[in-house]
């Protein structure tokens, strides 16, 4: 399997390139961002664009892959509902267009977040943007799309967050996440399980395409590291 991951800097999506890099079945993994990831890896290569927004010039990089694990995203703290439909709606959507029309038999993969408003029509703005953007990935022409909907994810193997309020929540929270996982199973997830999850989904598919967060452990199985 070949693989494309959109955000490997981030939190859920350095979980996610550390389970491809580990899974046999990948073959290779090409990471898509503004930065570099600092890793290195026979599997890895690395593609550093300014503007994501338009890939055109890169275009040739992106065709031929199996599966694309979209784990760019933002906090909506403090940004008005252009700016945060701008990073969140405008540029998955140009994305994933561009991926659906190269990669028609390819898998997508997206994180959206639990709570997420699919009527596009709730008074909460981050879960009606979300609602749009998941509603349009499922109607573009992609082999299969699933929208992946964690709750709280306790970041695993030494992966730190970059955005300063979540680093903060964890500080605090991270902690008590055996406390968390023995009384809500369903409401807590890790970096690992979510990375086995999506590579499972692009493996075998699953039934579907909306997955929250107690679909995503049980697609995730049994940790794999202590």
């Amino acid at each position: 399997m070949r693989v494309l991951i959109f955000g490997a800097t981030g939190m859920v999506g350095q979980g996610v390139l550390r389970e491809c890099l580990l899974d046999r079945d990948v073959e290779r993994v090409l990471a898509v961002g503004r930065a570099r990831t600092g890793q290195e890896h026979e599997k890895l290569r690395e593609l550093v664009h300014a503007d994501l927004f338009d890939l055109s010039t890169i275009e040739g990089e992106l065709a031929g892959h199996d599966a694309c694990f979209f784990c760019l995203g933002v906090s909506s703290a403090g940004m008005s509902e252009k700016d945060y439909a701008r990073v969140t709606f405008d540029l998955t959507r140009a994305v994933a267009s561009v991926l659906s029309r190269l990669n028609p038999r390819m898998t997508f993969v997206y994180v959206s977040g639990m709570g997420t408003d699919s009527s596009e029509r709730g008074r909460t703005m981050w879960a009606r943007v979300k609602g749009r953007t998941e509603n349009a990935l499922l109607a573009l022409p992609f082999k299969a799309s699933y929208m992946f909907r964690p709750a709280f994810i306790q970041p695993m193997h030494g992966i730190v967050s970059h955005t300063r309020l979540y680093r903060v929540l964890y500080s605090v929270a991270g902690p008590l996440y055996p406390m968390w996982r023995a009384l809500f199973p369903a409401w807590v997830s890790t970096t690992e399980k979510v990375g086995r999850a999506m590579i499972e989904v692009a493996r075998q598919g699953s039934p579907k395409r909306v997955l929250e967060n107690a679909d995503i452990n049980a697609l995730a199985g049994g940790p794999r590291c202590p």
